[in-house]
């Protein structure tokens, strides 16, 4: 089938698709089924209990952003 054959609504209803397949493949998490080690675990449980914050000025600094 070619795009000439279809109709208009035919066309907007592939656009649609194709843009809509595209956005989840742009939005999607390619890590989001993988399991965390336990070393990974032991340092985000150590993060969450710690008093210690890093402000966002001090962030963008580290990283020269404005």
């Amino acid at each position: 089938m070619k795009a000439a054959d279809l109709t208009v609504d035919e066309l907007q209803a592939l656009i649609r698709k194709v843009v809509h397949e595209e956005l989840q493949n742009l939005i999607a998490d390619p890590d989001q089924f993988l399991e965390l080690s336990n070393e990974i675990k032991a340092r985000l449980q150590l993060s969450l209990t710690s008093r210690e914050r890093t402000s966002l000025r001090e962030v963008k600094d580290r990283l020269g952003i404005s």
